[in-house]
Parts: structure tokens; C-alpha cells; sequence
């Protein structure tokens, strides 16, 4: 059997039912990434109807983008239902403050709605977050609409979409029962903290918080399109074993080996070949 990271760049995705889009640097990626975003709210305001989303904190690097294109070319996100992936979380269960640096709704706050013109920005009720005392609300509003447009975000290093953590070990969960997680609040993984501290916090574990609220994977697995974001160095593992490895819980974006319609949006640095087993 052929070893996964044994695979050429230029071979990767080559018999996938993932499709990869490999950009020379990281801010071509949020480029491209913008674009995509933008075509499908553009298109849907063509038809008259609304467009859902299930969109990240992070990458932070399209949203700049995606906000200059839409006060450039007066694109409307009026009728856009924008829900968050996830949230940090307090030992009590409760959303960290919405001003500690590493809240995800202060910084989409920062990042984004604030760069938009107030005439095309996003109404603040369809500006959502997971709730962690009412879970069932991300559901609740895909069904209300009866569709969900696109997902997008980054990919951890342990292969897991927003926060959707894979089993602990000695957790037997076959790929579809992992499917059928919806939104809910857990523990965030050891590695998932060191690497989130190495990015954001100096490498200040204990700065991490070790709770979170999540969109699931029931939810996200309803997107007609998947997009996946890996634009670093430490992506290179993980993005052949979503490509090429076996579907399994234990590396959460394989699932989306069956879905439809899944593309990875890559930096070229993601697609070097890791040290072989």
C-alpha cells in the first residue's frame, strides 16, 4: 500500500473526490477563498433568494478581502445569514467576553462587519453563534431556510473542522455516528491548544481555553459546498490523509471524501511531503 506522504506535490488529489486548489503563497488563498464567498452571495441576490453560511474566525484572512469586494462592487449582504463555527468557552459554560482577544464574535466584530458599508453589511439578528444553552438553534435555522449555501474554515492540525474534535482514544465511533454530531459544547484537544497558543498567544498554552461550543458535523455536512482552508506549513500531514487516507473519525475532514461537492484551498508550503513514517 502506497505511504500517503510519500506522495509527490504534484500528484496530490489525484484520484480524491476531494478537488485541491494549490495557491503559491497564503494570500492568494484568502484571494481565491473571498471570491468563491463572493460569487455564490452574488449569484443568489441575482435569483432573489437568501444565502447561509457557515463561516469561520479562521482563517481571519479572507474577510479583509472579502469586505473590499463588497463596498467595491456594491454587493449587497443584506439578505446573508452569516453562522459562526464556533466559540471559546469559560469553565462555567458560558461564551468567554466578547472583548478578551481571543473571542471569535469580537473579532469577526473587528475583522469584518466593522470593514463592511453599513448599506451592504450583514443585518446583526443573522449575525450567529452556536449557543451552548440552545444548541439546537444552528439546525433550527438551516431548516428554517432549507439550505445551506457553503461552508467554509480552516483545517486543525489533527484534521478536525471547526471544533469538531476527533474521538478520544479509547472512544470507538465509526465515521457515521461521528457525522450524526451536532452542535455542542466539548473539551478542546491538547494539540488543538498548543497549536491555537503557538499562533496566537506566544505559545501560552494555559492562555488557551480548554472549552469551546461547535457547529457539528450534522450541520456542516448539509453545505452544497465544503471549502477547507490550510495555508500553513503544519497542514502538510493532515491534508494527505483528508485526500488520500481512509474515511475515519479519527481525521474529521475525511468525511467529506462522500460529500459533493468539497474542494481544500491550499498554500503550496501544505503540500510538501512530511517525514515518512
Amino acid at each position: 500500500m502506497q505511504d500517503i506522504n510519500l506522495i509527490p506535490p504534484e500528484k496530490l488529489g489525484e484520484g480524491s473526490n476531494i478537488r485541491l486548489s494549490v495557491c503559491e503563497h497564503e494570500v492568494d488563498m484568502y484571494w481565491r477563498v473571498a471570491i468563491e464567498v463572493l460569487e455564490v452571495i452574488a449569484e443568489n441576490n441575482r435569483k432573489g433568494e437568501p444565502t447561509v453560511m457557515i463561516v469561520p474566525y479562521g482563517p481571519v484572512g479572507p474577510y479583509a478581502r472579502l469586505a473590499e469586494l463588497v463596498n467595491k462592487y456594491r454587493i449587497s449582504l443584506k439578505n446573508c445569514v452569516f453562522i459562526n463555527m464556533d466559540e471559546y468557552l469559560k469553565e462555567d459554560g458560558t461564551y468567554i467576553d466578547y472583548d478578551h482577544p481571543l473571542s471569535f464574535r469580537g473579532g469577526m466584530d473587528r475583522m469584518f462587519y466593522s470593514l463592511v458599508d453599513e448599506e451592504l453589511n450583514v443585518l446583526p439578528e443573522n449575525r450567529i453563534f452556536p449557543d451552548p444553552q440552545n444548541t439546537g438553534r444552528v439546525m433550527e435555522i438551516i431548516d428554517q431556510y432549507g439550505k445551506l449555501d457553503m461552508v467554509f474554515g480552516g483545517v486543525g492540525i489533527n484534521g478536525h473542522y471547526a471544533f469538531n474534535e476527533p474521538p478520544e482514544a479509547g472512544e470507538n465511533v465509526t465515521p457515521e455516528q461521528f457525522a450524526e454530531r451536532p452542535t455542542r459544547a466539548l473539551k478542546i484537544a491538547r494539540e488543538t491548544r498548543t497549536i491555537n497558543a503557538f499562533m496566537n498567544t506566544g505559545a501560552n498554552i494555559e492562555a488557551i481555553p480548554a472549552d469551546c461550543v461547535t457547529v457539528g458535523m450534522k450541520e456542516i455536512l448539509r453545505a452544497k459546498k465544503v471549502r477547507m482552508c490550510m495555508p500553513r506549513d503544519w497542514n502538510a500531514a493532515a491534508l494527505r490523509k483528508i485526500l488520500h487516507g481512509p474515511i475515519t473519525a479519527s481525521v474529521p475532514c475525511t468525511l467529506f471524501q462522500n460529500h459533493p461537492d468539497a474542494m481544500i484551498y491550499a498554500a503550496r508550503v501544505a503540500t510538501a511531503c512530511p517525514v515518512a513514517e
